[in-house]
């Protein structure tokens, strides 16, 4: 691997970040604060929030079995995303590689960063080829995305090809975990000291149904944390999104019961599908939601827009075509699809 300091922007590594008021006095004792200009009414909503969100981070260790100095925390895992390019790629001069299809703000971020994003396209089961990513590589390769299980076909990525990727390139290597708790794979999250050029995604908008407060979650070595604490905003969680995630934390066996009725009725809408005359195929899924090839995907979705159902048409996502992603509801939600999709009027 190239040192930290080899893969990271000069001026990032140079960068003397900001230094907050709550910064300053952290790790002392206080009960007047006249340091941040803040107005001393209205509490608690007057007070800045912990920039570092430590009491958040220190429960999330528990769940998620990785040291708080080894977690960052973004808005949304979107933000973390910007940030591998905005710590790690020069504009204009770096590039990145990337599976493809695959979730498509790794190529946004990299276009409003100035950087140039490789695809390299996946088989037709929807799975890399390690040797094909590295290919891709060349020395202005910073990072390498892969997504597991991935969006928008559903299934997991063979672990065997991404530690061949881990291990054969010198860079930095973001594994996207976000759909991970639908899944019964190994996570790589609890590899980081294996893999100290990793960076793994995760959030709280899946599973832990909290789409709405926006928080993303980086797990990576102490130094690459450092770096992207270094970059954010110095207030980039607010106190509403911090109180809300530790109060939906003390609640896993809700989330253990979601997870489960969710799979369960995967099950019985993949089985379905495969059922209906519009459907051709149905792909493996270890998410909570599956991609299926229809006979007219735009004429499908529309005839379901008509009726109130909104499911996503990837038919225009490169491996996609005539596909559509449905998310997995409730049962009532998904009876309400099927019904709507047997009255559909094949040609």
């Amino acid at each position: 691997m190239r040192t930290l300091q080899e893969l990271v922007r000069p001026n990032i590594w140079k960068l003397a970040p900001y230094s907050s008021a709550r910064n300053e006095y952290s790790g002392h004792e206080a009960h007047v604060f006249l340091d941040a200009n803040e107005n001393p009414y209205n509490k608690p909503f007057n007070r800045y929030p912990d920039p570092l969100q430590q009491e958040l981070k220190a429960e999330l260790a528990k769940v998620k079995q990785v040291s708080a100095k080894n977690i960052f925390l973004g808005n949304g895992s979107d933000e973390a995303i910007d940030l591998v390019y905005r710590v790690f790629c020069n504009p204009k001069q770096d590039n990145v590689v990337a599976i493809e299809p695959t979730y498509g703000m790794y190529k946004v971020c990299a276009d409003i960063n100035d950087v140039e994003y490789r695809p390299v396209l996946l088989d037709d089961h929807y799975q890399m080829d390690a040797q094909k990513l590295l290919a891709a590589c060349d020395k202005h390769t910073k990072a390498i995305w892969v997504c597991s299980p991935n969006n928008p076909s559903g299934n997991n990525l063979q672990q065997k090809e991404m530690e061949k990727l881990l291990n054969g390139f010198d860079g930095i290597v973001v594994v996207d975990e976000a759909y991970s708790d639908f899944s019964s794979a190994e996570v790589f999250r609890t590899k980081l000291q294996e893999y100290p050029n990793m960076i793994v995604l995760n959030t709280m908008s899946k599973a832990w149904g909290c789409a709405a407060i926006r928080l993303g979650m980086a797990f990576a070595s102490e130094e690459i944390i450092d770096l992207f604490n270094k970059v954010k905003y110095p207030y980039n969680i607010n106190l509403l999104t911090q109180r809300q995630a530790l109060e939906a934390l003390q609640s896993r066996e809700d989330v253990e019961k979601w997870v489960t009725l969710l799979l369960q009725e995967r099950g019985r809408l993949m089985n379905a599908f495969n059922e209906l005359p519009l459907c051709e195929q149905v792909y493996p899924s270890d998410a909570n939601f599956f991609l299926a090839k229809v006979s007219d995907a735009q004429a499908i979705y529309n005839y379901l827009v008509e009726r109130g159902i909104i499911v996503r048409n990837r038919t225009r996502v490169q491996l996609c075509n005539n596909c559509l992603r449905v998310t997995i509801g409730t049962k009532g939600e998904n009876t309400e699809l099927l019904s709507a999709l047997r009255q559909y009027p094949m040609k």
